[in-house]
């Protein structure tokens, strides 16, 4: 009973280290690795029933503080609810690790194991909640890199097989299997991060890219922070017109460029400007000003009784052209699914009176009067959508525009949790990413993901104003879309049958540290005493 409290406490533990790991700190990246073998280390051994609730105790520890921001102004049930919901994947996780670990070399299937995990979180139930994954605490560094090659998928597993390695190895000292086992996978779990070094080479910075545009990104702030900063959607509005006039005086000035196209946040007109004239009319006054066509963010009444949120390309003189309306509305947000069900745990879901409809086209803009200008637009949490953002680069963006509004979410730690992924994403596609903020982070985000300017301090309006190159090659997980995400998700389930299969037909398929283990009882409390294995020097 103690053991297994002990590694409970030790999963427990590995999920705060995890929540940690994430921005907005910047040196604390390499917690992610250590968090991992908590993991690993706490389930070694185990029967898949204590492995789920390990699974459930890392989980809880590290969503509870990650995702804090959703209970910031709605109390504290939808930041439970969501958490104990995401903290459901890890104990998915927990028993899938175990016929797993029972494998020689473990570690590569258990890395696979993790994200075929996050593939199932990303995409189901309402389309999945991919916030928590482990490759968007690695938003620079030596793991950064294998974003260029596979995506956050094979960022997670590079995450991932680090820390089980190091787990591995931790566990051959453990179990007195000879120092030579021991250092071999030491060797491997520093070989990972040694390979995303050299991965630099191939993430380009775009310094020498031919095809350019100057841009600015304008953050108007909000009258106030909280769920109602809406209320007072003309201050909103007047915001960011008056810091787009702000930024024309610069430029007649000659303080800064004439940009060739300007971004807005989401929601910095929450006044539909297709049927309110004055709405349209200060818009119009901003774009002519800046003489520039303007990406604005909007609620736009219809169908029906039903609202989108959308982007909206404004033009000089012209007035509204291109638009993007939001492919992935969220769940109990903007839309609330199953209202009549969760009525009976909550008032809260009357909180949504209108809901949004969800857009069925690719967000990709091009933008008139400066060749090779595409914009791809993402609508806040899409940015974290692997899918979303991927299809506008194949529809040819030569730049990813991610709108967001966070003053919803205060002085938390969800803006810098964003802009993260807007780095990664930049790497992944090598492409530049504007992030437009109603309240910050804001941000100009160069093809190997360096910020080249951002805003300061939250609730602030700002203005960016940056040469940014214009890229078409795609990268190579530009190119490979989702097959290692697929890949690594039938490597994980066929080791778990394997594994699942040799035990039932008396095979071997052990690794050293399972090597005559006894077949005690199944559950959580059970102590497992196994002898290590006799062959010292198998690695």
């Amino acid at each position: 009973m103690r053991g297994s409290i002990v590694r409970l406490l030790a999963a427990a533990a590995g999920g705060l280290v995890l929540a940690f790991a994430f921005p907005p700190g910047s040196i604390n990246r390499p917690f992610a690795v250590l968090a991992v073998a908590l993991l690993g280390a706490s389930i070694i051994g185990r029967r898949m029933r204590f492995g789920a609730l390990a699974g459930m105790a890392f989980g809880s520890a590290f969503l509870f503080p990650h995702l804090s921001w959703s209970g910031e102004f709605l109390g504290w049930l939808p930041w439970t609810a969501l958490s104990i919901w995401q903290a459901t994947y890890f104990a998915l996780l927990g028993a899938l690790l175990v016929p797993i670990l029972r494998l020689r070399w473990w570690p590569v299937p258990a890395a696979c194991a993790w994200v075929a995990v996050e593939a199932l979180q990303g995409r189901w139930p309402f389309g999945g909640f991919p916030w928590a994954r482990l490759g968007f605490s690695q938003d620079a560094g030596p793991f950064t890199p294998f974003a260029a090659i596979g995506g956050v998928p094979l960022l997670s597993f590079a995450v991932a097989l680090c820390g089980f390695t190091l787990a591995y190895a931790v566990h051959a000292l453990a179990a007195r299997e000879g120092a030579r086992p021991a250092i071999i996978r030491f060797a491997v779990a520093a070989l990972v991060p040694l390979i995303g070094w050299a991965g630099w080479l191939i993430v380009p910075s775009g310094a020498d890219e031919q095809d350019r545009a100057t841009i600015a990104v304008i953050q108007g702030d909000v009258p106030r922070e909280g769920l109602d900063f809406n209320e007072q959607r003309r201050a909103v509005l007047d915001n960011h017109v008056n810091q787009t006039l702000k930024l024309a005086d610069q430029v007649a000035a000659g303080e800064v460029a004439q940009p060739d196209f300007v971004l807005w946040p989401e929601n910095s007109s929450d006044i539909d400007p297709y049927t309110n004239a004055d709405a349209a009319t200060r818009i119009q006054q901003a774009a002519d000003a800046i003489d520039a066509p303007i990406l604005i963010g909007a609620v736009v009444q219809g169908p029906g009784e039903n609202v989108r949120n959308m982007g909206v390309l404004w033009l000089p003189q012209t007035g509204p052209d291109q638009t993007y309306t939001k492919r992935h509305p969220v769940p109990f947000a903007e839309y609330m699914p199953a209202r009549e069900f969760f009525a009976t745990f909550t008032d809260l879901v009357n909180l949504l009176q209108v809901e949004f409809v969800a857009g069925t086209e690719v967000g990709e803009i091009d933008v008139p009067g400066t060749e090779g200008l595409v914009v791809g637009d993402v609508i806040c949490f899409e940015v974290a959508y692997d899918g979303l953002v991927a299809s506008s680069i194949d529809a040819g963006a030569t730049l990813l525009a991610v709108q967001t509004n966070n003053a919803t979410f205060g002085y938390t730690n969800e803006p810098y949790q964003q802009l993260a992924m807007g780095r990664i994403r930049a790497v992944e596609h090598g492409r530049t990413v504007l992030s437009a903020s109603t309240s910050g982070v804001s941000a100009v985000i160069s093809p190997d993901g360096e910020i080249i300017d951002r805003t300061g301090e939250l609730f602030t309006p700002g203005i960016l104003v940056a040469d940014v190159p214009l890229r078409t090659e795609p990268t190579i997980a530009a190119r490979l879309g989702a097959i290692p995400e697929w890949t690594m998700t039938g490597t994980a389930l066929l080791a778990a049958a394997y594994s699942i299969y040799r035990r039932r037909t008396g095979g071997d398929s052990t690794s050293s540290d399972e090597t005559d283990r006894p077949q005690d009882t199944d559950g959580p409390d059970d102590e497992t005493h196994y002898a290590p294995a006799a062959d010292a020097t198998r690695a």
